[in-house]
């Protein structure tokens, strides 16, 4: 115990030592917070003021409680550490508990948004209304409305200037009406019903704020209104309340999250002491240099300036391409030298504000093989087919699942169609039954006998499943599923879009493998809160590949090496936040995020035309860079070549990829490295960067860490059979700049330009 106190820094231990009553600590990157709230929980049970069970700490991610849990198992030893838990976790563990008190059923569904969104499709065909555009506004002021703790008829007078208004109102409601017909609540609910439960139950309360004696909340930026009042009521027995946080990563706004409440929290708490950790334990001088520059930008922040005892490093790169092809080609070229240089795909990582960025790097990582995946995005547990054998298991569950049951009623097809659907709701809502008791009450129903059958069928196969859960773990309650439904045969159509889908199946059963061996004696309900409460980062794993992600899933994570893509006014910033405000000041601090992810290497990119939502055009450079064009040492006006005629701080950084300057002449070739705007240049040992010499004695070469790599010129010849990992078979049918491109025609994959020095093509004798 002695010793990790030791580790701390003068900093770091004077909050882990402060115990008593309201402590704020602002905690910048990379400064030390995780190990601080370990620490501080180490502490309190070292010095006997309370049990690990009687302390609640709630961290951001299920990710973020794993790793404290585990780094206080090293400590401490085993311990019952249920309470160190996301908040949303730890609400549907007080709602399981105190369902009866808050009018639940304990074995509640929780729906994520694509549930949300199929029961407000529902809701407006109930409601004979067809427009899209108010279904979606539907959809963020239902969601708006919760965060804020706001009823339909609240909010509805709050916003009543808002078009569509009474629709959605009455939407609002009837979806609420739903949820408590399928005993299913929301990511919403499950705070304010929480919320709802402490304000009105007296008894609730006084028992949860007596039992915990110390509250600690990590990263308690991101907070919304419904979460502190939640946070302000558990601690309200001992007053215990220690919350950290950076209010220059507060980037999640634009779902409810509100940095006011780290900005008045010694206002809330006047007794509160306020510690700042500023010593960054992550970054090399240079990136700190750049993030301290953005960040100070903004008004509303307490301030703070992060410094390190780490070496200058390697200067940030700032590099601008012809189009987004050229931008994701230079970040291949980086990660290929860099790999050849020792290093690991994992240890890159590209960064981006939309998700819509992923194109491009996706094309130029699969033609030379390098592995990535992608975050942020479309999550493996919203896959089509991972949310069908979910449905199955919530429906065995929890029998009220009504959206549960009608999503699988015809997965595999089973020829229930829709009319027979429309029968069975009209039925269960004037019976007051729920959709899967419409299923067994077949016989009752104006249908076929052939459906009935049908039905008959699916409704023994679930009663069935549902023995089942209560003789097996879930690991092998998942594999009777999939045998018993033939759920396999709803994928395997013989197409590669099938066989992804039936290998994701395969990878669904090894993570409740997973899940089933580090938690034997876990229920189905349990799993189900560690499904749908899980995020991006969760499933993130330590394989070898470079992580594509958007700058907002990638918040409390690093790599040695960052590219934050995308620098375009428009993109990052947003078009949202074009003025100053607090919209602008949000994306300023989404920059700040971007940039501190980085250890060792960052490089900052953008593309001067760029095809995105449909259509092709022209952009301008983020205003970021402009701000940071100091520290950038952008000296004169970005160069139409690609980023070869700017000048950073004595060297040229661009095309030639961090190449040193020398004897440079700007309408030059080169070759080896693949560029949009074909700005090439040849060199030698002797001259540098030249046009002068005849391509048979030049070679490109880039830098990486003082090593260099050599062009594949002249390895290739049109007419020459060649295999690429992903692509197959094909032909080379030409050669451009001076063979440091090549064309390739593949077996039933189209043409496909590929440079020559980076494509992981075998020729075939």
């Amino acid at each position: 115990m002695d010793s990790l106190l030791d580790e701390l820094n003068p900093e770091q231990l004077k909050p882990v030592k402060d115990t008593e009553g309201a402590v704020l600590v602002l905690a910048g990157a990379g400064s030390g917070k995780t190990r601080v709230l370990t620490s501080r929980i180490a502490y309190i049970l070292r010095e006997g003021k309370a049990t690990l069970s009687e302390i609640l700490a709630i961290t951001f991610t299920n990710k973020a409680a794993n790793e404290m849990k585990e780094r206080l198992s090293s400590v401490i030893g085993e311990g019952d550490g249920k309470w160190i838990c996301t908040i949303h976790s730890m609400c549907v563990k007080i709602l399981r508990e105190f369902a009866e008190h808050a009018g639940i059923k304990s074995n509640f569904s929780i729906y994520t948004d694509v549930e949300r969104n199929n029961v407000i499709k529902k809701v407006f065909k109930e409601l004979e209304i067809d427009d899209d555009a108010l279904i979606k506004s539907a959809r963020y002021h239902i969601g708006n409305a919760k965060m804020l703790g706001l009823d339909p008829d609240q909010y509805g007078r709050k916003y009543r200037y808002e078009r569509g208004m009474d629709d959605i109102v009455v939407a609002y409601e009837k979806y609420n009406n739903h949820l408590k017909a399928n005993n299913a609540l929301d990511f919403d609910d499950l705070l304010l019903e929480t919320l709802r439960l402490l304000r009105r139950d007296g008894e609730v309360l006084d028992y949860l704020s007596e039992k915990f004696r110390y509250i600690l909340v990590d990263e308690f930026q991101d907070t919304n209104s419904v979460q502190y009042g939640i946070i302000k009521l558990l601690c309200k027995k001992h007053g215990n309340i220690f919350v950290v946080g950076d209010d220059d990563q507060s980037i999640y706004g634009w779902r409810g999250a509100e940095i006011e409440n780290i900005l008045k929290f010694d206002s809330d708490f006047p007794q509160a002491k306020v510690y700042k950790l500023q010593r960054n334990y992550r970054s090399t001088k240079s990136i700190l240099k750049l993030a301290n520059a953005i960040i100070k930008k903004n008004v509303g922040r307490r301030g703070k300036e992060l410094w390190t005892e780490a070496d200058d490093g390697v200067p940030p790169v700032y590099y601008q391409a012809e189009e987004e092809s050229g931008e994701a080609l230079f970040t291949a070229q980086t990660i290929s030298d860099g790999v050849r240089s020792g290093r690991r795909f994992s240890d890159f990582a590209v960064l981006m504000r939309v998700n819509a960025l992923t194109r491009s790097y996706e094309q130029e990582f699969t033609k030379y093989s390098i592995p990535y995946k992608v975050f942020g995005g479309f999550r493996f547990f919203e896959r089509r087919e991972i949310k069908d054998i979910l449905a199955y298991l919530r429906l065995i569950s929890n029998h009220f699942d009504g959206e549960a049951a009608e999503r699988i009623i015809n997965v595999p097809r089973r020829g229930i169609g829709g009319k027979t659907i429309d029968v069975m709701n009209a039925y269960a809502e004037e019976n007051g039954y729920s959709f899967y008791d419409a299923a067994i009450d077949c016989d009752k129903l104006e249908v076929s006998s052939g459906i009935k059958e049908k039905l008959r069928d699916f409704s023994n196969l679930i009663k069935g499943l549902e023995i089942a859960s209560l003789q097996t773990n879930v690991a092998q309650l998942v594999r009777d599923v999939i045998n018993l439904a033939d759920l396999r045969s709803a994928y395997d159509d013989g197409t590669d879009e099938g066989d992804g889908k039936l290998a994701n199946l395969d990878e669904f059963i090894a993570s409740v493998d997973d899940f089933v061996r580090l938690n034997p004696e876990a229920k189905l309900d349990e799993y189900l809160n560690s499904v749908t409460l899980s995020s991006d980062v969760d499933n993130m794993d330590d394989g070898d590949y470079v992580t594509l992600a958007t700058i907002h899933s990638a918040k409390g994570l690093e790599f040695p090496v960052v590219f934050i893509a995308g620098l375009e006014d428009g993109i990052m910033p947003s078009s949202r936040a074009e003025n100053e405000g607090r919209d602008i000041e949000e994306e300023r601090r989404l920059m700040y995020v971007a940039i501190t992810r980085a250890k060792e290497r960052l490089y900052l990119t953008r593309s001067k035309s760029r095809y995105l939502y449909g259509r092709r055009g022209i952009s301008k450079p983020s205003r970021f860079i402009s701000e940071l064009s100091e520290e950038l040492g952008i000296h004169e006006k970005p160069s139409a070549y690609g980023g070869l005629g700017e000048r950073y701080k004595g060297e040229y950084y661009g095309s030639a990829h961090g190449a040193r300057y020398s004897g440079y002449r700007r309408n030059a070739d080169y070759d080896g490295f693949e560029e949009p705007s074909r700005n090439r240049a040849l060199y030698s040992e002797d001259s540098g960067y030249t046009s002068d010499l005849p391509p048979e004695k030049s070679v490109f070469k880039a830098f990486w860490g003082g090593k260099k790599t050599v062009s594949a010129v002249g390895k290739y010849e049109v007419g020459m059979k060649v295999r690429h990992p992903k692509f197959g078979i094909g032909t080379v049918i030409s050669l451009k700049n001076n063979g440091g491109t090549v064309n390739v025609a593949f077996d039933g994959q189209g043409i496909k330009e590929l440079s020559a020095s980076l494509a992981p093509l075998e020729i075939l004798k």
